[in-house]
């Protein structure tokens, strides 16, 4: 009995259980493009240890869940190129979509926000077009 899709629940009802959270005792949408982008460009000074814990949370987190499950299996390509190129695009959408996955998809939509609403349509409708073309058409991932 496969039983993998536990894991993808457990980890939506954590991700949002952190968005409500946020939002309740900041008043902040989670967003990690926005949070990330704060210690990048400076404006985040005022809160930056909240940001790099957050920032460190998000690396330390799948150590933690990798190393009790004695390891992590991805299916990440071997074109070093190929990954460089994909998080430079990732980057520079989510600063001309002023947010991320988790700030439009997550948040954004769970609070009925047309603008998360469509830029998530975008994101899906992107990434599906991106693995049709660079997977399927060009094989290089």
């Amino acid at each position: 009995m496969q039983v993998d899709w536990i894991f993808g629940l457990f980890g939506g009802i954590i991700i949002g259980t952190a968005a409500a959270l946020l939002l309740l005792f900041n008043g902040r949408v989670m967003g990690a493009s926005g949070i990330i982008g704060g210690l990048v460009d400076g404006s985040g000074k005022s809160d930056w240890k909240e940001r790099a814990l957050f920032i460190a949370g998000l690396a330390i987190a799948p150590a933690i869940a990798a190393a009790f499950q004695g390891g992590a299996q991805t299916n990440l390509t071997d074109n070093y190129i190929a990954i460089i190129a994909a998080g430079l695009l990732v980057g520079i959408g989510t600063r001309l979509a002023n947010g991320c996955t988790s700030g439009h998809g997550v948040c954004g939509i769970s609070r009925l926000s047309l603008r998360g609403i469509v830029a998530t349509c975008f994101y899906i409708g992107a990434g599906g077009l991106t693995v049709l073309i660079f997977k399927h058409l060009l094989g290089v991932i």
